[in-house]
């Protein structure tokens, strides 16, 4: 217990660092995925092919590797940006090439009548998705999108190894302060929980009120 009650401000500057990771990584992985899924069945053949590549290069990128193309990478072009900005974009363009899948399966639940049925009426492509389609995927795929970000709060450890704060950093201090390292993991273990813990409650309420009746 002393090793939380001596170092608590520094387990909460790593779970804050965690949670900021965790919060905007999540939301551009929603933003870009919804972008991915809308390429990947549209009626343009460019943006299937731009959309079923992004998904396959990143679904089968090492989430390391991508973290070393990000932050080592980009500033080599002339992109200088904080560090925990870049392990944003890294974890959030990662965890987009799940998340798009995702849509697009509850997109594919969708009866195609009902697409069909909105263009007939004058609708387009954009419209009949965001108006017809869409509403009725995102009921279905409620579950699996609180997954895949509980997925992203635990992949974001992988920032600390690029000097960026966050929760599982926390244990090289601790440890060179001579702490047990069974307890400093112990707490960083109870932060993770907290974290994914709420995920899971804030997307079982969303279930709850507009997922699928089963």
């Amino acid at each position: 217990m002393d090793v939380l009650t001596d170092n608590f401000s520094l387990y909460g500057k790593g779970f804050l660092g965690t949670l900021e990771l965790t919060v905007y990584a999540s939301i551009l992985a929603l933003v870009l995925g919804f972008v991915m899924a809308s390429f990947r069945v549209a009626p343009v053949g460019s943006l299937r092919v731009l959309g079923t590549v992004w998904v396959t290069v990143l679904r089968n990128t090492p989430l390391t590797l991508l973290f070393f193309a990000v932050l080592l990478g980009l500033p080599r072009f002339g992109l200088v940006l904080p560090f925990n900005v870049f392990a944003v974009i890294a974890l959030g363009c990662y965890t987009s090439a799940f998340i798009c899948e995702v849509l697009r399966s509850g997109i594919n639940t969708v009866p195609t009548g009902q697409g069909e049925a909105a263009r007939s009426l004058g609708m387009t492509f954009g419209q009949s998705l965001g108006a017809i389609v869409l509403p009725q995927a995102f009921r279905s795929v409620i579950p699996p999108v609180g997954s895949t970000l509980i997925a992203l709060a635990k992949n974001s450890a992988i920032a600390g190894a690029f000097s960026v704060t966050e929760l599982l950093g926390t244990y090289k201090t601790l440890n060179e302060l001579g702490y047990s390292i069974i307890w400093t993991f112990v707490w960083i273990a109870v932060g993770y929980l907290i974290i994914t813990l709420a995920i899971s409650a804030l997307f079982h309420v969303m279930e709850k009120r507009w997922g699928v009746a089963r």
